[in-house]
């Protein structure tokens, strides 16, 4: 008999958000798979569970995988955490679960707190869909016309950046665009606050509010004509070669849209 591989959500500030499943999980692992062991045995204490805990992070999750695998294979069960939330977004432990899966072993997810669930919960923008980006890396950065859409888009960011990336979304998308900022979630200093990019800035500038961590609910774009999202694709490419001029004109003979209009967003683009 193999083991089990339980993908378990853990609270993401309160510690009275888990749940007696995740709770019963966590008891009766025989191997507690950890992001930081530190941080999850504080969990752990506090519902009275002595687990042995194996690290798996980041720069070990290959290495530490295999040696989760061996006892998965050997009939041993073990319970994924991530430091807070549910493990594998935005966290280590996809590499994992992919190899579980690729062998046969049994992988069951055990549901419970998510960031990005709670704030965009809390955010109030009614959407049929939403988009779901992680941290901003530089390189993201400077292709924010890709989240351009026309529905919500959820980032998480860490104190240290996050006026950075506001300013960058503000730039970007004008100050009119909405946004909601969740800070702290669950925890006591908890703030969710929805505003227009342009006060965005300001509300960050208030006392301790560049504390904590992060996630960032971008309200939704207008619905783009499907011929100028398609000409905006053959413009980003022909940007990589050519002038915003050149760019903007050999695109809109290719798909008909007017080139003032395809110029102005390349000047927008390269500027």
């Amino acid at each position: 008999m193999t083991g089990t591989l339980y993908i378990v959500a853990t609270p993401i500030g309160n510690l009275a958000d888990s749940s007696p499943r995740s709770v019963e999980i966590l008891r009766s692992a025989d191997i507690v798979a950890c992001e930081d062991t530190r941080t999850s045995r504080t969990l752990l204490a506090h519902h009275g569970i002595n687990a042995r805990t194996v690290a798996l992070h980041a720069h070990n999750e290959r290495e530490a995988g295999e040696k989760l695998l061996r006892a998965l294979r050997e009939g041993s069960n073990v319970a994924l955490v991530s430091d807070a939330g549910t493990p594998a977004i935005s966290d280590p432990g996809a590499l994992l679960v992919a190899a579980a899966h690729r062998e046969g072993l049994r992988v069951i997810p055990v549901p419970g707190p998510s960031a990005a669930i709670a704030a965009y919960s809390a955010s109030g923008f009614a959407a049929d869909s939403f988009q779901f980006v992680g941290f901003l890396s530089n390189r993201k950065k400077n292709s924010l016309e890709e989240l351009d859409v026309p529905w919500p888009v959820v980032l998480y960011e860490a104190p240290h950046r996050v006026l950075e990336t506001v300013a960058a979304l503000l730039e970007h998308f004008g100050p009119e665009r909405e946004l909601v900022i969740a800070r702290e979630l669950t925890k006591k200093f908890e703030e969710v606050a929805r505003m227009r990019l342009a006060d965005a800035p300001g509300w960050l500038a208030g006392a301790h509010r560049q504390d904590g961590e992060f996630v960032l609910v971008l309200g939704p774009g207008e619905q783009k004509r499907p011929a100028l999202a398609e000409a905006e694709r053959v413009l980003g490419i022909l940007l990589e070669h050519l002038p915003a001029s050149e760019a903007a004109k050999l695109s809109s003979k290719i798909t008909g849209v007017p080139k003032k209009e395809l110029y102005a967003i390349a000047v927008k683009r390269v500027k």
